[in-house]
C-alpha cells in the first residue's frame, strides 16, 4: 500500500486577497499555525471532511488505558500503518514554509501535525502542539524510545505478522478487522516492564502539556501576525490561539480549503490549497527581499 492520493484540482486566488497575505507575510515577523491540511499532498490524509465532522473515530486516550485489548488492537494498527506512514516526504507546503522560515519571513512555527515533516523540510524550533510520532514514552516511567527501535521489538515479538487496509490515518493509524489482532502481542517497556507504551503525541480527550501551550501563546503574541495554514480549528489545542492573536489586534490570515472554525476572528481568510498559494508567495518574498 502506497500514501498516494488523487491530486484535487486547483483552486484560484483573488489577487486583493493575494496582496494582502504578501504585503503581511512579506513584512516579516509571522507566526505560522499549521494543520494536518498541510500534510496531505504528502499521503497523510486528514480527519476531517469538508463539512469539518471527524471521517473516522481515532483511539481515544481514555480507551487506550483502559484496557491491554484496546493498546493491542491501536498498536497491531499502528505497527502496520508505521511502515507506510514513514515513507512519506515533505511537500511543496512544508518546504515553502521552510523557505519562508529561512528567508526571515516567519518567526515561528506551530504545528498541530505529528508526522514530524517539517523538521524534514528544514523548518527549524517547531513547536510541536500534539507531539511526534518518532518517539514513543512509557506511561509508568516516562522512559523514551526511538519508534524505529520499538518498531523492531514489535516485529521481532510477532514473526510474520501482517495486514492489509486502504485506509491510513493522520497518526500512523490504519483500519483492520477485529481478526487481523487478535493474536497480536504487545511489547513491554525494557526499563519497567510495562505495557504502557505510547507514541509521544497527544490522543483524543489528551491535552497539551501547559508548558507547551505558553511557549505558543508567547510566539503568537511576539509576532506580527499569524498564519494559519491547513487547519480547520475544529479543535480547541488549535483555535485558541486564532482568539488570542484576534484579542490582541494582531492579524490573523487563514488559508485553508473548506470553511474553518475560527474564520469569523480571521482578518484575511483565503480558500485555496496551499500548493495554490505557498510556492508562489515565497517567490515573490523572495524577490521583494533581493530587490
Amino acid at each position: 500500500m502506497s500514501i498516494t492520493n488523487p491530486m484535487p484540482p486547483p483552486t484560484t486566488v483573488a489577487e486583493d486577497d493575494y496582496r494582502r497575505l504578501r504585503d503581511l507575510v512579506a513584512a516579516g515577523g509571522v507566526t505560522v499555525l499549521t494543520g494536518a491540511g498541510v500534510s496531505t499532498a504528502s499521503g497523510i490524509p486528514d480527519y476531517r471532511g469538508p463539512d469539518g465532522n471527524r471521517r473516522v473515530q481515532p483511539m481515544q486516550y481514555a480507551e487506550f488505558l483502559a484496557s491491554a485489548e484496546a493498546r493491542r488492537r491501536y498498536w497491531a494498527r499502528s505497527y502496520v500503518g508505521w511502515a507506510h506512514f514513514r515513507a512519506a516526504r515533505p511537500n511543496d507546503a512544508h518546504r515553502a514554509i521552510a523557505a519562508l522560515q529561512h528567508g526571515g519571513q516567519v518567526e515561528s512555527l506551530i504545528t498541530q501535525n505529528v508526522d514530524g515533516l517539517h523538521q524534514e523540510a528544514g523548518s527549524r524550533e517547531v513547536i510541536e502542539l500534539h507531539g511526534n510520532l518518532n518517539v514513543i514514552v512509557c506511561l509508568r516511567c516516562e522512559e523514551r524510545f526511538d519508534r524505529a527501535e520499538v518498531h523492531r521489538w514489535i516485529a521481532d515479538a510477532n514473526p510474520g505478522f501482517t495486514a492489509q487496509s486502504d485506509e491510513i490515518r493522520p497518526d500512523g493509524d490504519i483500519v483492520l478487522a477485529a481478526q487481523d489482532f487478535t493474536e497480536f502481542r504487545l511489547v513491554r517497556c525494557v526499563t519497567c516492564g510495562s505495557d504502557l507504551l505510547k507514541p509521544d503525541v497527544v490522543f483524543f480527550g489528551g491535552s497539551v502539556a501547559k508548558p507547551l501551550v505558553e511557549q505558543a501563546y508567547a510566539a503568537v503574541e511576539a509576532g506580527d501576525g499569524l498564519l494559519v495554514l491547513g487547519s480547520s480549528l475544529q479543535v480547541m489545542s488549535g483555535l485558541r490561539f486564532v482568539k488570542r492573536a484576534h484579542a490582541l489586534g494582531i492579524p490573523v490570515a487563514v488559508v485553508t480549503r473548506w470553511a474553518t472554525r475560527g474564520d469569523e476572528w480571521a482578518t484575511l481568510r483565503i480558500d485555496a490549497l496551499l500548493d495554490d498559494v505557498l510556492p508562489r508567495l515565497v517567490a515573490d518574498c523572495t524577490q521583494d527581499a533581493q530587490g
